[in-house]
């Protein structure tokens, strides 16, 4: 069965930092896997993501103070959020990708939300 299950989000000041932790099953977690958020009223982004071989890809909105990894071993990755600013609230979701490469599933998503 395919699931993605986030955690690890919460309230912050601004500067704060959070990490957040995405578990998957064995079955997809060999696969390149991302982080997306989405902020009420605006689209969907993507805000880091992983491959399998561990090369990694960020927005440029948090380069330099989010930094994704993934324990292989214990099917999790992370994203580690430093610096956090309040145009980071959103809610944070985990996605894994097919074998072809194109993001197809999806977690129900961890708030973050980011004070001033």
């Amino acid at each position: 069965q395919v699931q993605l299950v986030e955690s690890g989000g919460g309230l912050v000041q601004a500067g704060g930092s959070l990490r957040l932790s995405c578990s998957a099953s064995g079955s997809i977690f060999s696969r390149k896997m991302g982080w997306y958020r989405r902020a009420p009223g605006k689209q969907r982004e993507l805000v880091a993501e992983i491959t399998s071989g561990g090369n990694t890809n960020y927005a440029d909105s948090v380069k330099g103070r989010f930094t994704v990894s993934r324990e292989n071993d214990k099917s999790t990755v992370y994203l580690q959020m430093k610096i956090l600013k309040p145009e980071d609230t959103a809610v944070y979701y985990c996605a894994a990708s097919t074998p072809g490469g194109t993001t197809a599933y999806w977690g129900r998503g961890t708030q973050v939300t980011v004070s001033s």
